[in-house]
């Protein structure tokens, strides 16, 4: 049996893998900062290059590492790239390097697809063979990351796994996805019903699968994949597709791209504008060829579970 320790276990995706992981039967610790009252929490130093983890990672022999510093909106740090740094590489690699004195086995590091860019042309995915383009810090300190760890497999002998996920939804799911299921929950008219775009994404309930299949297959060793639900859809189709699943009307307004653009533009919104409206889709192929892969649930079905979550209800009650 696998000893797993799932560090930022108290996040969106590293709680949602440890619930997995206990429920398949599995000997987990997970790592958070704040105590809690579940058996298999651990408390977690903070991540930076100074950091012993060799209490937590004794006796273990797979690392899943979800924790970063991820996107900040009003970020106040006086120079955010090297913060980035500080924590998402000098962090992990202390990790890591502590992993591999530990006699862990696999490394599994949570990375981004923004290391390949934030943007694809319509019909042509990113893949693993492609040249990196991180496109902002946050994805900068993922791509050095990434690096230092596949420095450190050749030196040691640590497996690493580097898993890229684009956009991740599901109950609780932060940032823009979550405000845009309130809003279509809420029955708010919204300007995307013109907006014919490709873009991938990936439930939470996939990539927790994806990622528990990558701790125990031995193809996965060494490797960068891909990770999506397999299907990719426009932001009109995916409004739509919220708007069913909450067995609510889609009310969309068919504002032209430009349009819309320009005045997301004029109210400092235009990054937000750009991914509503661009093409971002990724290539899977690898994943299903190499590891036998497939998503075990549909974008529908991943829909649904998002609304069958507590969150909505919560969510309303606190807006009224």
């Amino acid at each position: 049996m696998c000893q797993v320790l799932v560090n930022g276990a108290s996040g969106f995706i590293g709680g949602a893998v440890v619930t997995r992981l206990v429920a398949d039967g599995c000997n987990v610790a997970g790592a958070v900062r704040r105590p809690t009252g579940s058996s298999w929490a651990v408390h977690s130093p903070s991540l930076g290059n100074d950091a012993d983890w060799r209490p937590l990672l004794a006796g273990k022999t797979v690392v899943v590492h979800t924790a970063a510093r991820a996107h900040v909106l009003y970020d106040r740090a006086a120079d955010p790239l090297a913060e980035f740094r500080r924590v998402n590489v000098a962090g992990t690699l202390r990790l890591a390097e502590q992993a591999a004195a530990m006699g862990v086995r696999r490394f599994l590091f949570v990375s981004s697809i923004g290391v390949n860019g934030s943007q694809t042309a319509l019909g042509k995915p990113f893949s693993e063979t492609n040249q990196p383009k991180p496109h902002n810090a946050y994805a900068l300190s993922k791509w050095e990351a990434e690096q230092g760890l596949l420095s450190l497999a050749d030196e040691t002998g640590l497996e690493v796994v580097i898993i890229r996920p684009p956009l991740v939804y599901g109950c609780n799911a932060p940032g823009n996805f979550g405000a845009l299921m309130r809003a279509v929950q809420r029955g708010w008219p919204l300007p995307l019903g013109a907006v014919h775009n490709q873009r991938s994404l990936v439930a939470l309930d996939n990539l927790v699968d994806f990622i528990v299949t990558c701790i125990t297959h031995p193809q996965a060793a060494n490797q960068t994949f891909l990770v999506s639900d397999g299907q990719d859809l426009s932001t009109t189709e995916l409004v739509r597709g919220m708007a069913r699943a909450a067995g609510v009307p889609a009310r969309l307004l068919p504002v032209p791209v430009w349009a819309l653009q320009a005045g997301a533009t004029l109210l400092g919104k235009g990054d937000a504008a750009r991914r509503l409206c661009g093409n971002l889709q990724v290539d899977i192929s690898k994943a299903k060829q190499l590891l036998g892969w497939v998503p075990p649930i549909s974008i529908d079905e991943g829909l649904r579970r998002v609304v069958a979550g507590p969150w909505i209800a919560a969510s309303l009650r606190s807006s009224q």
